[in-house]
């Protein structure tokens, strides 16, 4: 595990979004929108829920979510971004509930109430990661950064945040903010993000398959289950722009998680 330097005094919780924070992929969930929008043909939307399918069954190994990552960025090739964020914005609700998992909701609330950031690491694109980070009330997020000329993405990626340039992204945050990785808290339910969970002195593998949970086990991570989906927009705080809504605690999910974050802490 990467410690950072003593001089470091704030916290933080890192929280992978596909399939630990949401029961879904993030890039594709906005195809609908897309598709109405003219920017995506139904094939190439049949395609990119064929290959979301395989990913969510946990059946895609990294040659094929290296595959989906090529189609995805030469789909939006030529796309401007005000659109897409015009899409986003106006499909967030369709698009993400109720696929939020409400035991992630009360992690990151008692994270916050903890007095810890929250900080969202998806390999999805900024546009797409930055406004469901803003409704989870996310502090700071880690996301993929499509290459843009005149307003329209080239197809290229300039920061591809998928295995281990997720703890890269993590430690230039660290370094910006003073968190105290080996205090902090990471979240993931993948693999391929064993990078980011050992970058921090608490890694969580979340849901995780036979291969995860044997390095949990070798690395003493944590293992949780997320189990229940629900609809984020139920539990805003206050109605407001994308950018300015939270989320209210789920005591009732929160309190077995609550316990089991205060025994790792005391056994650290």
């Amino acid at each position: 595990m990467d410690a950072h330097p003593s001089t470091a005094t704030r916290e933080a919780a890192f929280f992978d979004l596909d399939k630990t924070i949401i029961a879904t992929s993030s890039a594709t969930a906005f195809s609908r929108g897309f598709l109405a929008q003219g920017m995506l043909t139904r094939r190439k939307v049949l395609r990119t829920a064929y290959a979301q399918l395989v990913y969510l069954m946990g059946a895609a190994d990294e040659d094929q979510t290296e595959r989906l990552r090529v189609q995805l960025s030469r789909n939006v090739a030529g796309w401007e971004v005000s659109q897409v964020s015009a899409v986003v914005a106006e499909t967030l609700h369709e698009a993400i509930d109720p696929t939020v998992y409400a035991e992630a909701v009360a992690l990151i609330e008692q994270h916050h109430a903890a007095g810890r950031d929250v900080v969202i690491v998806s390999a999805s694109s900024s546009e797409i990661v930055e406004p469901i980070a803003a409704v989870l009330g996310a502090d700071h997020v880690i996301a993929s950064r499509m290459a843009v000329t005149a307003g329209r993405y080239t197809g290229e990626i300039d920061f591809y945040a998928y295995g281990e340039n997720k703890a890269i992204g993590i430690r230039e945050l660290a370094e910006r903010e003073g968190y105290d990785l080996s205090r902090s808290f990471a979240y993931s339910d993948s693999i391929t993000d064993a990078p980011m969970l050992g970058v921090v002195g608490h890694g969580f593998a979340v849901n995780p398959d036979r291969t995860l949970r044997r390095l949990a086990e070798q690395e003493g991570w944590g293992v949780l289950a997320f189990s229940r989906p629900v609809a984020l927009f139920a539990f805003a705080r206050r109605p407001a722009s994308i950018a300015a809504v939270g989320v209210v605690a789920l005591v009732a999910a929160g309190l077995a998680v609550g316990w089991y974050l205060g025994r790792r802490r005391a056994r650290g």
